[in-house]
């Protein structure tokens, strides 16, 4: 079984010693997505709608570099600042998996990256081996 790291443009660069998501076999993990910019390298301004749309754009494009997709995805975890945006979170998520949506994982946490208001990571597989 290999390990590939995978990296994008796309989506924000790593800003610490980790990856932006690695392929074992035919599963991507990927690393927890914040609503940055990739052109820009910065947090985006808005409310945690803006912000949910911009970590699954982020996510998207990992996904794609790593040659699978958001359909592809079996498990995320999300990580809110505050857990009132749940709604408001949830309804942007939905719009990204509107069919058979993957097993997911919701928590508040004290505080993310850049006063990120959300983060999402995810575990997605290959439709077919690399």
């Amino acid at each position: 079984m290999f390990r590939e790291i995978i990296s994008t443009s796309k989506a924000p660069a790593a800003v610490g010693p980790y990856s932006q998501a690695v392929r074992v076999g035919n599963l991507v993990f990927t690393s927890g997505q914040i609503a940055i910019d990739p052109e820009q390298g910065r947090l985006i301004e808005g409310d945690v709608t803006a912000q949910t749309r911009q970590v699954l754009k982020n996510l998207t494009a990992v996904l794609e570099a790593a040659g699978s997709s958001l359909a592809q995805v079996v498990k995320t975890t999300v990580f809110l600042q505050d857990i009132h945006d749940f709604a408001a979170m949830n309804a942007v998520y939905a719009e990204f998996f509107p069919e058979s949506p993957p097993a997911r994982s919701t928590v508040q946490v004290a505080a993310l990256p850049l006063g990120a208001l959300v983060e999402i990571e995810a575990v997605a597989f290959l439709p077919f081996p690399p």
